[in-house]
C-alpha cells in the first residue's frame, strides 16, 4: 500500500467511527505555528480596539458602524485571508481560515454575521466556481473590503428546501443577458453590499442556477425595510426584490442548474466555519462570567467559590475546550485533504471542493454541537451575573439573543443531525466508509460471551479511549439494525435519525477532546496538563449519559422481545465504567483552574 493510499483511508471523512486515530494525528491549537499565532494576535488585537470596545453600538441597531468596522476589517487584510493571492487575497491554509473565523466573531454576533456573509457566501462561491474572468474581476475588490457580498437563497415559503426557490431568470432574445424576477428574505449584508450571489430557475429547470449580480437600484433592485430581529441587531437583514434586473450572461455562476450545488457546497463550508464562529463567544462569556463571579459577593463570600457556580464555569470551559479540539481536528482533515488533492493535480478550486464535500459529515457535526454550547455557556452566562445578565448593561444579554441564530443558520440543528446520519448511509453504500464490517462484528459480539477479565486502565485515557470504542460500537449497533430493517425508508424516522446522530455528535466531541488532552499530555506532561485532561474526562462522562439516554430511545422505538433486550444489555455494556470518576472533583478543578488564570485560556 503506498502512503498516498494510506493517508487518503485516512482521512477519509466520517472514518472516525470506524477507524483508530492516534492522538498525533490531530491537529490542536496548540500546534499553530508562529505565522497563525502572531495571525491571531492581531485579530483578537483588532476585536478587542475596534468590536469589544464599542459592542452598545452593535446593540444600537449602528448598521453604519458594521460596515465601517467590516471596511477596516478589510484593510487589515481579515477579509481576504481564503483568497489566493493572485486575486488579491493572502491565500492561507484551511486552518488559518477557521482561526480568523474563529477569533474575529467572539465580540459581536451582528458583526461575525456580516463577516461570514461577505467572506464565505459572498465571496467564496466566485473564487471556487467562477470563471478566471469572473474572479479577476470581482474578487479582489471583495478581498479589500472595497465592495461587499450578499447572498440570495432563501425565499419566503423555502426553508431548509434550498431548491425550491421560484425566483426566475429568462434569457434574453439576443442571448446577452437573463432577466431575474423574484423576491429573496434574511440577506444578510443587503443594506450595504454592493454584489449578491443570487440563485434562480431557469425555464422548468430542475435545478436553480447561480448568477454575479451587481447591486444597482436603477436595474430593478430593490430592498425592504431592516428587519426586526431578536438578535444580531446592526446586522443589516433585508428583503431583496428582483423585477426584470438585466445580468449578463456571463455572469452565470458554474453552468446551468450548478446552483443547487454550489449552495450545498457553501453550506458545508459555512457549517464548520459557523462552528468555529461559536468559539470566542464562549470564551469572551466565560471569561466574562469569571470577572464577575469574583467580584460578586454574597453572603459575605465571592460567588466563584460556590460549588453550584463552580459547576456552571467548569461546563461552560469544557464545552470551550472540547469545540476547540473537534473544530481544528476537522478543519486540519480537510487542509490535508485539500493538499493531497493538489498534489495530485486537481487545481486549488477543484481541491478545496472536494475537501470540504469529504467532511460535510464532520462539518454538520461541528455545527450542531458547537452552536448549542454556544446557546448553553451564554445561557449560564447570564445565569451567573443573576438580575444583571438580564440587563441589557451588560454583554451577557445581547449575548444569549446573538448566539441562538447560530442553531438555525446554515440549516436547522435538525436539519444537519439528520444530515450527518443520512450522509455516513450514503457514504457507506458508495464503500467509502466501511461500516457493514464493524457492525457485524458488533453484532457477533453481542451475541458473545462476554470477557470478565479486568482491563489494564494504568496508562492516560486507557479507559476512556475504551469507552469512545464502546459509544462506537452502541452507534454501529443501533443504526446498524435500524438501516437493516428500514433500509432506504430510514429516512422517514426522523426521531430515530436524531437519536443516532446525538450519538455519533457525542462520539466525535469526545474522542476530540481526549485525543487533544492526550496529545498535549505526551508532549508536556501530565502535570501541566490536569486541568485539559479533567476537561476531557468531564465531557465524557457526560457524552455517555447522552449516549445512554438516546440509544434507549432509539432501541425501543423499533424493536421488541429478545431483540430488544440483547441490544439494551449491549448498550449496558459498551458504556461500563470500571472506574467512575469524580465528577465533582473534576469541576472543582477546572473551575479553579479558569478562577486562578480569571478566564479561559488553554492553548
Amino acid at each position: 500500500m503506498s502512503s498516498e493510499t494510506k493517508q487518503m483511508e485516512i482521512t477519509r471523512g466520517g472514518q472516525f467511527l470506524v477507524k483508530e486515530t492516534a492522538c498525533e494525528d490531530v491537529f490542536t491549537l496548540e500546534d499553530l505555528n508562529e505565522e497563525q499565532r502572531m495571525m491571531r494576535e492581531s485579530t483578537v488585537e483588532f476585536v478587542d480596539r475596534e468590536l469589544w470596545a464599542h459592542w452598545e453600538r452593535f446593540e444600537q441597531k449602528d448598521y453604519a458602524f458594521t460596515e465601517a468596522c467590516m471596511k477596516k476589517a478589510g484593510e487589515l487584510g481579515l477579509l481576504s485571508i481564503a483568497v489566493p493571492e493572485s486575486y488579491g487575497g493572502m491565500g492561507m491554509g484551511f486552518v488559518s481560515t477557521m482561526l480568523v473565523c474563529d477569533y474575529i466573531s467572539g465580540a459581536s454576533g451582528s458583526f461575525s454575521t456580516a463577516f461570514g456573509a461577505h467572506t464565505g457566501i459572498g465571496t467564496m462561491p466566485i473564487t471556487l466556481y467562477g470563471t478566471e474572468e469572473q474572479k479577476m474581476k470581482y474578487v479582489p475588490k471583495l478581498a479589500s473590503g472595497e465592495w461587499m457580498g450578499a447572498y440570495c437563497l432563501t425565499e419566503p415559503g423555502a426553508g431548509s428546501d434550498a431548491n425550491s426557490g421560484k425566483t426566475k431568470a429568462v434569457l434574453t432574445e439576443d442571448g446577452k443577458h437573463y432577466k431575474i424576477t423574484g423576491q429573496k428574505m434574511w440577506i444578510s449584508n443587503a443594506g450595504f453590499c454592493n454584489l449578491f450571489i443570487v440563485f434562480a430557475r431557469i425555464e422548468d429547470d430542475q435545478y436553480i442556477t447561480g448568477f454575479i449580480v451587481e447591486n444597482d437600484p436603477e436595474n430593478g433592485i430593490t430592498l425592504g425595510d431592516e428587519e426586526k430581529k431578536l438578535g444580531i441587531h446592526s446586522s443589516s437583514t433585508r428583503q431583496v426584490f428582483f423585477n426584470e434586473t438585466l445580468v449578463p450572461a456571463e455572469n452565470m455562476l458554474s453552468e446551468r442548474q450548478a446552483g443547487f450545488k454550489i449552495a450545498m457546497n457553501a453550506l458545508n463550508v459555512g457549517r464548520i466555519k459557523l462552528a468555529a464562529a461559536c468559539l470566542e463567544a464562549q470564551r469572551r462569556v466565560t471569561d466574562e462570567a469569571v470577572r464577575y463571579a469574583k467580584e460578586r459577593i454574597q453572603f459575605k463570600t465571592p460567588i466563584i467559590e460556590f460549588g453550584a457556580i463552580k459547576a456552571k464555569i467548569a461546563t461552560m470551559a469544557t464545552n470551550a475546550y472540547v469545540g476547540e479540539a473537534a473544530s481544528y481536528r476537522a478543519a486540519r482533515n480537510i487542509e490535508d485533504r485539500i493538499a493531497m488533492r493538489v498534489a495530485e493535480g486537481n487545481t486549488h478550486q477543484e481541491a478545496e471542493l472536494k475537501g470540504v464535500e469529504e467532511y460535510a459529515i464532520e462539518c454538520s457535526i461541528l455545527k450542531v454541537a458547537v452552536s448549542e454550547d454556544v446557546q448553553q455557556t451564554t445561557d449560564e452566562g447570564i445565569q451567573i451575573f443573576g438580575g444583571m445578565g438580564f440587563s441589557a448593561d451588560t454583554p451577557m444579554e445581547s449575548a444569549w439573543r446573538d448566539a441562538r441564530i447560530a442553531r438555525i443558520y446554515e440549516g436547522t440543528n435538525e436539519i444537519n443531525r439528520m444530515l450527518s446520519v443520512g450522509m455516513l448511509v450514503k457514504k457507506a453504500m458508495k464503500g467509502h466508509v466501511d461500516l457493514l464490517g464493524p457492525a457485524t462484528a458488533v453484532g457477533d459480539e453481542l451475541l458473545g460471551v462476554p470477557s470478565f477479565d479486568t482491563p489494564d486502565y494504568s496508562e492516560l485515557f486507557a479507559e476512556e479511549k475504551n469507552l469512545v470504542r464502546g459509544l462506537k460500537k452502541v452507534f454501529l449497533m443501533v443504526a446498524g439494525k435500524a438501516v437493516q430493517k428500514f433500509g432506504p425508508d430510514l429516512e422517514e424516522h426522523q426521531q430515530l435519525l436524531m437519536a443516532a446522530a446525538d450519538i455519533l455528535i457525542e462520539i466525535y466531541m469526545a474522542e476530540s477532546a481526549v485525543l487533544r488532552a492526550e496529545k498535549n499530555a505526551k508532549r508536556s506532561g501530565e502535570d501541566s496538563q490536569k486541568t485539559q485532561i479533567a476537561m476531557a474526562q468531564l465531557y465524557l462522562y457526560e457524552a455517555v449519559d447522552i449516549v445512554i439516554r438516546k440509544a434507549k430511545e432509539g432501541i425501543v422505538s423499533f424493536t421488541e422481545g429478545d431483540e430488544q433486550r440483547m441490544m439494551l444489555m449491549g448498550l449496558k455494556r459498551f458504556t461500563k465504567y470500571q472506574n467512575q470518576p469524580n465528577v465533582a472533583a473534576l469541576r472543582e478543578r477546572i473551575a479553579d483552574a479558569v478562577a486562578e488564570k480569571n478566564g479561559y485560556t488553554f492553548d
